[in-house]
């Protein structure tokens, strides 16, 4: 039975190609670095948003705090908008792990403001602690895409302070297609930068660490520490391989179909498209329980083989993907009206 899967972009199939690569993957140990896929992967990685080096790792999340790990002493702090992914959606892990303390910053849409940003930044007081990393992310997790100019006036002023940038790019291709550059020009903004392999471009699992040779280096070991280390992955990386050199170029399509998707509900009475952070593969909205009780928006649209997540934060997120087409999206639609 075929569902359609709006609920995130983090629910892609892997490919019929990507299943061969996986089934035909020539592998080694990777812990000991001789897994030919896995170099080849993290090679085309590095090169692919330009970063010396680049270090294959099992999530975003991982990637992320690995990162942080890397980067960051044990009391040192991190300036981070307050609504990006690793201050939501990471479990505190950056407590845990690298025991550092996040200094949460009001964003718009997930962009920060460069002078208020300045300001958080800690002077050499007793009293204080050093700020060691600034994190932005891009695209954010909102649906917007942070502009260019922003990014490059943060860098500036981490430079200024010689504090180096982490970028979350989870879904950095899709920031680079919606802005329509080379993904080097978002991540000039960076010295550290992790991307997904499974959120839109198919891969089943893994995501990508990238920076200077050092700092990789570095991570490796400390990947190894938080249980990273994880021997023939090839077969996964062979499908990494795929989602950057062939993924990546399909998800403007996605990003039409979120256009199209949110131009439709648009048109229902009672709901209210959040067209400001439509710049991706995410359609936010609001519908009031008057119009449809969540429990029966759920359930209803999955009998009729539709999967939706439920309210977050007052609101609705349907996400497109390669499992979804225009034909879906009017179905969805369809079976919207008929529950109003």
């Amino acid at each position: 039975m075929r569902f359609i899967d709006l609920r995130s972009d983090t629910v892609t199939m892997p490919t019929d190609e990507m299943r061969n690569a996986i089934a035909n993957a020539e592998v080694g140990d990777d812990v000991y670095e001789d897994d030919p896929t896995v170099n080849k992967l993290e090679k085309l990685a590095a090169e692919k948003v330009g970063k010396e080096a680049a270090i294959f790792v099992p999530s975003g999340t991982f990637g992320n705090q690995l990162a942080l790990f890397t980067h960051c002493l044990r009391g040192e702090e991190v300036i981070i908008g307050k609504d990006n992914h690793i201050v939501i959606h990471e479990v505190g892990a950056s407590a845990v792990i690298s025991g550092v303390q996040l200094r949460t910053l009001e964003t718009h849409n997930g962009l920060i403001n460069p002078i208020e940003m300045e300001k958080a930044i800690r002077v050499d007081d007793i009293h204080e602690p050093e700020t060691s990393l600034i994190c932005v992310e891009n695209a954010h997790g909102s649906g917007s895409v942070i502009p260019l100019e922003n990014l490059k006036q943060i860098k500036k002023i981490a430079e200024k302070h010689s504090i180096p940038v982490h970028m979350d790019g989870a879904r950095l291709f899709n920031a680079a297609t919606f802005l329509n550059v080379d993904v080097k020009e978002i991540t000039n903004c960076c010295d550290s930068v992790m991307f997904c392999l499974s959120k839109g471009l198919s891969a089943p699992a893994g995501s990508m660490l990238a920076g200077s040779k050092k700092f990789i280096k570095s991570a490796r070991k400390k990947r190894k520490l938080m249980g990273g280390g994880m021997r023939q992955i090839g077969i996964l990386a062979a499908a990494g391989i795929i989602a950057l050199e062939k993924m990546t170029l399909r998800l403007d399509e996605d990003h039409q179909n979120a256009k199209y998707l949110a131009e439709e509900l648009s048109k229902l009475p009672g709901i209210t498209v959040k067209f400001d952070r439509n710049d991706i593969d995410m359609v936010f909205f609001e519908m009031s329980e008057e119009t449809i009780k969540e429990d029966i928006f759920v359930n209803k649209l999955y009998e009729k083989n539709i999967k939706i997540g439920g309210v977050e934060n007052g609101e609705y997120r349907f996400v497109t993907h390669i499992g979804v087409t225009k034909e879906d999206i009017d179905y969805v639609i369809n079976c919207i009206k008929e529950l109003m």
